[in-house]
């Protein structure tokens, strides 16, 4: 593993800069809400976490770069101690962006020479070090959802790259596949090769209710209609938090979407705020940026529910199932919640994912921003169900008893 390990580091760390490329210094600086983070936080993020937990345990002779950054860029590791407020790291105008890039550098050279020498790391450095390249990719994926949700505020509506194509999505019926009722085996086996997050075990035996699930993912022109419908005002079709939700922030669309004749973007047509810049929206592209509360009253209006993780799970398999990944996540009506006979993982990184598991709705699949390799079919995303600035859409399922009667 540590010879794949030292070709993978290098070209990793590259991608994370090059994402943070198209912004400006000043971009990378701004926090533009408690929830996301800036660029150079995210940058100097994922270098504490190989300089805190690989270099510092595994590297005798590593040098720190500079032990403040310990309390700045620690995210949320108790056991790693204090750390600066989550809300407030906008307000890191020092260190600098050159700074920053300077840490990245010598932590990375930290690293390759670690990694080089491959008769001496041990298996912990190794799977740490797996860690971290995963958990890079995390947040390589929240540089975009981060910075477009900074952009988004911008009144002129700047685009992230403005050559960004979309990826194109099955644009043909939906049409309902069925699975029958049965126990079957979900999550990660121990040896199962390759790397799982700790939460993604252990495999267990679940029984599943019959069910259907469709074959595609809702898209822009369903979930119009549903706005045209009324649905936002309907209260019928809310879960209360949900209906409170809507009222305390006047949502009446999805978070990027740009109602006709909007004053930021003058139209005559509905259109999409995206990290290419404003479009008109596209009737077949998945519908994303929504949160669980509106993918929740969106399934109950047109007659149908959210799928489970389970079922989600189940069904990821088959042939007819389009765009399971690398799309827009798909909200589950799951509860973030560990499997029977759940153990976290040892050390500090034991709060990697364990300790949050109340209050989170469960999402499946992964966006077209998910790093390529990074996902897989039992791979476990989470977010509170408010949550609009990610990539993340829906897929409709129903009880096929419920259809029977």
């Amino acid at each position: 593993m540590s010879s794949s390990l030292s070709v993978r580091f290098p070209e990793l760390r590259l991608h994370t800069l090059q994402l943070a490329a198209p912004l400006s210094a000043e971009d990378q600086c701004v926090q533009s809400m408690p929830d996301a983070s800036p660029t150079k936080w995210h940058l100097a993020h994922t270098s504490w976490f190989f300089e805190n937990l690989v270099l510092k345990p595994f590297a005798p002779s590593y040098q720190v770069f500079d032990e403040a950054y310990a309390y700045l860029f620690n995210s949320y590791y108790e056991a790693l101690g204090p750390r600066h407020p989550r809300p407030d790291r906008g307000l890191l105008t020092r260190p600098g962006l050159d700074e920053v890039m300077a840490y990245r550098q010598h932590v990375d050279a930290a690293m390759q020479h670690l990694l080089g020498h491959a008769e001496g790391l041990s298996p912990q450095a190794q799977a740490m070090t797996e860690l971290g390249l995963n958990h890079e990719q995390q947040h390589q994926e929240l540089m975009l959802t981060d910075a477009l949700h900074l952009l988004s505020r911008h009144p002129l509506l700047p685009a992230y790259d403005s050559r960004l194509s979309d990826p194109r999505a099955h644009a043909g019926g939906l049409q309902w596949l069925s699975f029958q009722e049965g126990l079957h085996s979900f999550g990660r086996a121990a040896m199962e090769p390759g790397f799982a997050f700790d939460h993604e075990s252990p495999r267990h035996q679940r029984f599943v209710q019959s069910f259907q699930i469709a074959n595609r993912l809702v898209n822009c022109s369903e979930y119009l209609a549903f706005i045209q419908d009324g649905g936002y005002a309907n209260a019928d079709l809310w879960l209360s938090e949900g209906r409170n939700q809507v009222l305390q922030n006047a949502w009446h669309a999805p978070l990027y979407w740009l109602a006709p004749q909007d004053p930021r973007a003058p139209s005559d047509q509905w259109q999409v705020f995206g990290l290419n810049g404003v479009r008109v929206l596209d009737p077949d592209a998945p519908v994303s940026n929504l949160s669980f509360y509106e993918a929740d009253a969106f399934a109950r209006w047109a007659g149908a529910r959210l799928p489970t993780e389970f079922e989600w799970e189940l069904a990821s398999t088959h042939p007819q199932l389009h765009d399971m990944h690398a799309q827009v996540w798909q909200w589950t009506r799951s509860a973030y919640e560990p499997y029977p006979g759940f153990v976290p993982a040892h050390g500090a990184v034991r709060e990697y994912n364990g300790k949050f598991m109340a209050g989170q709705q469960v999402l499946r699949g992964s966006s077209f921003a998910t790093p390529f390799g990074h996902s897989r079919y039992t791979y476990r995303n989470f977010f509170p169900a408010s949550a609009r600035w990610q990539f993340s859409g829906l897929r409709l399922a129903k009880d096929l008893s419920c259809l029977a009667s």
